[in-house]
């Protein structure tokens, strides 16, 4: 059954008058719009004047001021664990989570690595590493956890920190 004409013309007028509404939208007027923009400008950035950059090219003794960390203890960190599985690496935060590894020569031990650095300095107590062991005593293949000897973590630390300092001799001899 058709519709009346009527009912059509009514939609139709109701169908006319909701597009015009949509645009008779002025928006905000160009003064607004400059208060706005000068509000943003005197707000400053989370990232700061120059914008967000990622510089890994490690200048300057800060190692590149771009990284929330130091980019040559950040190198070295992944240099120096680089047989781990990588779970987490955020280069701004400075934090690296590694994945259990079990060196082949005994499989029935595994290790987890967190390695935290934690500043733009190349400095000792810039970087905190936590080791993770566990082992499996039987054949089921339950993992319980081990203890591990501070001397493991200093050593990991020295080692990740001798080849910042490598990287950084390399990085200035190369600017001179």
């Amino acid at each position: 059954m058709p519709f009346p004409s009527a009912f059509r013309t009514i939609c139709l007028g109701l169908t006319v008058t909701l597009l015009a509404a949509c645009g008779l939208s002025t928006g905000p007027t160009q003064e607004e719009l400059d208060q706005q923009e000068r509000d943003r400008r005197s707000g400053g950035s989370i990232f700061g004047n120059d914008g967000l950059t990622l510089d890994l090219g490690g200048g300057g003794d800060s190692g590149g001021s771009a990284l929330g960390v130091n980019s040559f203890l950040w190198r070295a960190s992944l240099d120096t664990i680089s047989f781990f599985p990588l779970s987490q690496a955020d280069p701004f935060g400075g934090v690296i989570l590694t994945d259990w590894y079990s060196p082949p020569e005994t499989p029935n031990a595994r290790f987890k690595l967190n390695v935290f650095i934690l500043g733009r300095q190349l400095r000792a107590d810039g970087l905190r590493v936590s080791v993770f062991k566990q082992e499996r005593r039987s054949q089921a293949g339950a993992w319980n956890d081990t203890a591990v000897a501070n001397e493991t973590v200093r050593s990991l630390e020295n080692a990740i920190l001798a080849r910042a300092r490598e990287l950084r001799v390399a990085a200035l001899a190369q600017t001179q």
